[in-house]
């Protein structure tokens, strides 16, 4: 892996060497965006004492920019903690060229994510979507083609005892030791029209290790997507199939967020399908979007201790002005975030489906 920074350089450098007539205006007027959001959350489960209606997330967010450099960051406080999301640099290299570098989303599958709900889908908890780490990327877009090309070091804060954190990182807990390490990422995209639509077909891949924080022992960490997404009119449709692998002693490995660490299988496929619609505006709504968010966590090799964990989520989202309000119906079977033990995996207690009913009301500024 430590091959693979020079690499990712010299072809970061070699795709942005600038000709006269490619180069980017460097007249736009400097500009800073000071903004941020503060959100409210409502939750009734079926298998714990309901959560009233209460401060969920304060948040602060800066966009700034001067000719072909940008800058965005974002910092989040929760009940307990608080946490970066994101910071970033950018530089537009050429029209169809950007050269992002810091803790930014890292480019795998559909993006910006592979769900349309508030709680997002089982990647999101898998580490695999929606996710923050610290490296540098190349995009580059050509027509119907877009190319991403990145390096990450590991997760945000360099290590994995820190659970206090927005994106589902390795964790080091007692009997798995493991913090993330190298990564490289590619991702390629294809846009087309299809049934009246816009379609985006494309395949992602990465290839690192992690580190066992006791022996210093490095495991490889690998993983793939194909991934498509059809849109017309207020319709979206997406599907995903994604496959991740730790090549750890065992069949399990810890991740951690929100101060919560708790363990997944380690080797598995994690399906996505998902329908959306956007009703546009309606009265005095500015739109309403409906969702059903389905994913499951399918371990690639059997055994006692690991079975399947499937999420769904039926939900809509209502906009007006400033305010976002997500309504969302949370099934899980075996699945962590829905009164499970984990993802993918089997402790003994018997299978069953759980669920909360979840009301989030935000306001962005």
């Amino acid at each position: 892996m430590k091959k693979a920074l020079p690499l990712l350089l010299a072809t970061a450098w070699s795709s942005t060497e600038l000709r006269a007539e490619d180069a980017p205006s460097s007249t736009t007027a400097p500009y800073a965006d000071i903004g941020g959001a503060v959100r409210f959350n409502y939750g009734w489960l079926d298998y714990g004492p309901t959560s009233r209606l209460q401060l969920e997330l304060l948040r602060a967010d800066i966009k700034a920019g001067s000719g072909p450099l940008t800058f965005s960051a974002q910092y989040r406080w929760y009940d307990g903690f608080d946490a970066v999301h994101h910071a970033q640099v950018g530089w537009q290299a050429t029209e169809s060229t950007l050269v992002t570098a810091g803790i930014q989303q890292v480019p795998f599958g559909l993006l910006p994510t592979v769900s349309q709900s508030f709680w997002f889908g089982a990647g999101y908890y898998l580490g695999i979507e929606d996710d923050y780490d610290p490296g540098v990327v190349v995009s580059h877009q050509r027509g119907a083609h877009a190319w991403h090309i990145g390096w990450f070091a590991g997760d945000e804060y360099g290590t994995g005892s820190r659970t206090d954190r927005y994106s589902f990182d390795v964790a080091q807990v007692p009997g798995l030791p493991y913090r993330e390490r190298d990564r490289v990422h590619l991702r390629y995209e294809r846009s087309t029209d299809w049934a009246g639509g816009e379609v985006l077909v494309g395949a992602s891949g990465f290839s690192g290790t992690v580190q066992n924080t006791q022996t210093r022992r490095h495991h490889g960490h690998h993983g793939a997507a194909v991934h498509a997404q059809w849109q017309r009119e207020g319709w979206t449709a997406q599907v995903q199939w994604a496959r991740y692998r730790y090549d750890v002693p065992g069949e399990r490995i810890a991740l951690s967020a929100f101060q919560a660490p708790f363990e997944i299988a380690a080797h598995a496929d994690v399906p996505s399908v998902n329908l959306a619609y956007s009703f546009g505006e309606q009265r005095w709504l500015d739109d309403i979007t409906c969702y059903n968010n389905l994913s499951a966590a399918r371990p690639v090799q059997r055994t006692a201790g690991t079975r399947t964990s499937v999420q769904n989520v039926s939900g809509c989202s209502l906009q007006k002005g400033i305010m976002l309000t997500y309504v969302d119906w949370i099934a899980g079977k075996d699945m962590w975030f829905a009164g499970g033990e984990g993802i993918g995996i089997n402790d003994g207690r018997p299978p069953r489906w759980r669920s909360r009913l979840n009301l989030n009301v935000g306001f962005y500024f």
